[in-house]
């Protein structure tokens, strides 16, 4: 990476499991993180919800219940990331692995949840998405359809695809730094983002723990801006095409990375 200050361009900031860890959020892939305790075919795949949709309930507003803990809040990681974005003369694109609200709560704007929300559900039927901090069940009602029994949990499951990559590869494609905090480098598509800026020949800066990123570590050089990213919308005739990606699959998959 260069030593000039990167003093404009956009920045893309990809998080994981480990910023969240700091504020006592449990890990899904370490040894004693969540699947170790639940079987991933279980809970976490569209047939599992189709099997068992009590069961797959009950595992989300576990997780639900537990984020809305009074001691789980945002860190100093995620208040970094919050001023980086309003202070940066660029535009700050988080784009997040995480399924939690605390970068939302830590004063974060421009972010993408790419595997979903957890405080958000989704229905079957019509693909209403609304805000749901509390349980589902099998017995609730759509609010936009009245399809009772539709309702699941607005989270990417294994063989489904990650959201809004569209957006995403528009941002890496044109970002001057890519900065990669809290994550294993395992779950593809994410995990081929670094490779994928590398080849655009921008910048890139990992910092695996959150406890290592401070904003003060953003050096690079200088690259192409990303008009009106932080809306997501492209000029008609400035949008650029989408990329070629060198990523082996395209549903997240964390159980065999090419």
């Amino acid at each position: 990476m260069s030593g000039e200050l990167l003093s404009s361009g956009s920045i893309v900031v990809l998080t994981g499991a480990g910023i969240s860890a700091e504020s006592g959020i449990a890990t899904f892939r370490d040894k004693d993180g969540i699947w170790a305790k639940h079987n991933i075919d279980d809970v976490a795949t569209p047939e599992a919800f189709a099997k068992d949709p009590n069961r797959v309930h009950e595992f989300y507003n576990a997780r639900r219940q537990a984020l809305a803990a009074p001691d789980i809040q945002p860190n100093a990681a995620h208040e970094a990331l919050a001023r980086l974005e309003a202070d940066w003369p660029g535009d700050v694109v988080i784009v997040t692995q995480n399924i939690d609200d605390l970068h939302e709560r830590g004063g974060s704007r421009n972010l993408i949840h790419m595997h979903g929300e957890l405080s958000k559900s989704r229905c079957n039927s019509c693909g209403d998405v609304r805000l749901h901090m509390g349980d589902l069940s099998i017995e609730m009602v759509c609010g936009a359809c009245n399809d009772k029994g539709a309702l699941r949990p607005h989270i990417v499951w294994f063989g489904e695809m990650p959201l809004e990559q569209d957006r995403i590869g528009q941002a890496l494609d044109c970002c001057a730094l890519f900065i990669s905090i809290g994550t294993s480098g395992n779950v593809y598509p994410a995990a081929g983002f670094v490779h994928e800026v590398r080849m655009l020949g921008n910048s890139a800066l990992s910092r695996p723990s959150a406890r290592a990123f401070s904003p003060s570590a953003i050096t690079g050089r200088r690259a192409k801006s990303c008009p009106n990213s932080s809306t997501g919308y492209w000029p008609k005739n400035n949008r650029p095409q989408p990329l070629e990606r060198p990523i082996g699959r395209s549903n997240m998959d964390i159980r065999r990375p090419p």
